[in-house]
């Protein structure tokens, strides 16, 4: 009979740590976060074609926002919409909430400003934006 070998325990045990790491660190880029009570969210995986009704432009309070569906939507000044990818480009995480001013990723407590800005990182790049157009009352996907 062949002799078997085995690996040493220390390269057994190296292994299966690196396999928890990844585990965990696939988990940070799932869009399946849970919106907190202040978010006015929808399902991020809700794309948008070019042209539909996003929202209308009451529903954007001024100094504020709202994510619909794979859109973020800021109104920083009065009449003033702006667009953006809701997925924060620290780990990939989805934002999913405006609040106090600032859009936040629930993941690592990234935050940005309306203008997509980051206010505070661990994100290093602004959010990505992302063409809309008022149409009438109507904000649109551009």
């Amino acid at each position: 009979m062949p002799e078997v070998t085995r690996p040493p325990r220390r390269t057994v045990i190296v292994g299966a740590g690196i396999g928890a790491v990844a585990v965990t660190a696939a988990g940070c880029g799932s869009s399946a976060q849970t919106p907190s009570a202040s978010s006015t969210s929808a399902p991020a995986s809700t794309a948008s074609p070019s042209g539909s009704v996003l929202t209308k432009t009451s529903d954007v309070p001024v100094g504020s926002g709202v994510i619909v569906a794979d859109t973020v939507i800021t109104q920083p000044t009065a009449g003033v919409f702006k667009g953006f990818s809701p997925v924060c480009p620290h780990r990939g995480c989805n934002v999913n909430a405006v609040t106090d001013g600032k859009i936040i990723c629930p993941c690592h407590d990234s935050e940005f400003d309306l203008d997509g800005s980051v206010v505070k990182g661990p994100a290093k790049a602004p959010l990505a934006a992302k063409p809309i157009a008022v149409q009438g009352t109507s904000i649109v996907a551009g």
